[in-house]
């Protein structure tokens, strides 16, 4: 099998990831401080309580903006950053819109009954029945609400994810209520052509991101590359690899590592996405993944016919040789984590120590390929079995197949609680955190 061989990094290469997150950063904080300007440019309220809320309020609507960003799936930010991250920034910067929001409406009221007869609950009423615009705000802010308490974690974990990501789909309404609200009544918004243009210019660019990264390109590869089935082959009682093949697969900018989100074009299953990585790397005729039955839509991809149209979004993930750091690295699978691990090997270049952990010997799927692999070029491969205890990738454990294990890049993939205990002992092993590469596979995290 052809692939595209990806040399290392030089060690001293600014990482990609770094490059990202502090372009994020900076952009985020130019923002700031542009949107700072203006404001002190309009002027200021009599009310000390109406500036803070005015004040708040264009915080919130900038962090609309940057949250759009976020969920746009940008291949530049997510080949660097990674879909898990920045889901973990996106409700991070989700419970900030809230809680900003909710200071701009508490603000706003309490200024505005000082000067009246009414309470601050009275007042809002009161504006939102007399202000163009502020009825808009108040709903804007009531969806924000209920999408907030549906994402804590209490409620998150007890929410099926369709029915949570139903419900945060609302999310844009409050998007275009809120940016309706600012146009109607932001003195900021009309306080000078160049504000009027910075904020026209700034929801522009955040919208545009998600109507391309969420619409047009999904559509455009998708129409591009014509995706169909080609085989099925079960890898074992509960494992199903599924081959595709399609147009200009040359051209798709897939690496070893990353995952599509999958979706059949059957008549029972047309409407559902599922993610799983390749578990192979593109060689620009054929892609493939391999999934465990773990829930109804992976245990159906065994019946899937041949000929079958496909409908792929991505590819996602920074769990590719793009952070590699040094020449040698470790590669740490459990379980059917194997699969990103197992096309990440055929891709690496440089010498790898391959750990495979699996309860028994025959969970371990796709055994035969990396073992080929591994001796093809001239890596070393250790099969891991045993129940969680004792420990069998502890410290002294991992320190006793790779002793040079500080001086590798790391690349970890399995289930959380796996995960979570080689994070740990490749910590108390001092491997640099630069060095240490994994991916939480997750849509909702």
């Amino acid at each position: 099998m052809t692939t595209v061989q990806s040399p290392p990094a030089p060690p001293t290469a600014i990482r990609p990831r770094v490059v990202a997150r502090t372009g994020l950063y900076a952009v985020l904080a130019a923002n700031v401080a542009v949107v700072t300007f203006f404001f002190t440019q309009a002027g200021f309220a009599s009310n000390a309580l109406i500036v803070l809320g005015r004040l708040a309020g264009l915080y919130g609507a900038l962090l609309m903006a940057f949250q759009l960003v976020l969920v746009a799936r940008l291949p530049w930010l997510d080949r660097r950053i990674g879909m898990d991250r920045l889901t973990s920034w996106h409700r991070w910067t989700g419970f900030g819109i809230l809680f900003t929001l909710l200071a701009h409406a508490v603000f706003i009221s309490f200024g505005y009954a000082e000067s009246s007869d009414l309470d601050p609950v009275s007042q809002l009423v009161d504006l939102a029945e007399t202000v163009e615009g502020v009825l808009r705000a108040v709903v804007a802010l009531a969806i924000i609400i209920v999408v907030g308490a549906v994402s804590g974690r209490y409620a998150r974990r007890r929410l099926a994810y369709e029915t949570w990501h139903f419900i945060h789909l609302y999310t844009y309404a409050a998007v275009v209520l809120a940016f309706t609200h600012q146009v109607a009544v932001g003195t900021t918004f009309t306080a000078s052509s160049a504000a009027t243009t910075y904020w026209y210019t700034m929801w522009g660019v955040a919208l545009t991101s998600v109507f391309v990264g969420r619409l047009v390109l999904p559509l455009w590869r998708n129409w591009r590359h014509q995706l169909r089935v080609t085989a099925v082959v079960p890898e074992s009682d509960n494992v199903v690899s599924v081959y595709m093949t399609g147009r200009d697969l040359d051209r798709m900018p897939a690496r070893a590592g990353q995952f599509f989100l999958w979706r059949f074009l059957t008549p029972d299953r047309w409407w559902q996405a599922n993610p799983f990585s390749l578990s192979a790397a593109p060689d620009g005729r054929t892609l493939r993944l391999t999934a465990k039955a773990a829930g109804a839509g992976s245990a159906a991809l065994r019946h899937v016919k041949v000929g079958t149209r496909v409908f792929a979004e991505g590819p996602y993930g920074a769990f590719t040789a793009l952070h590699r750091t040094r020449p040698e690295s470790v590669l740490i699978a459990g379980g059917v984590g194997v699969t990103p691990i197992r096309a990440l090997l055929e891709e690496l270049q440089g010498h790898a120590v391959v750990i495979y952990r699996v309860a028994i010997d025959r969970d371990a799927v796709l055994y035969d390929e990396l073992r080929e692999l591994a001796h093809a070029k001239g890596c070393e491969l250790h099969l891991v079995t045993g129940p969680p205890v004792p420990d069998k990738l502890a410290p002294g454990e991992l320190a006793r197949l790779v002793p040079d294990i500080a001086d590798r890049d790391v690349f970890l993939c399995g289930p959380p609680p796996m995960m979570n205990a080689v994070l740990g002992s490749l910590r108390e092993l001092n491997v640099p955190k630069p060095q240490i590469h994994f991916e939480r596979f997750s849509l909702a995290g």
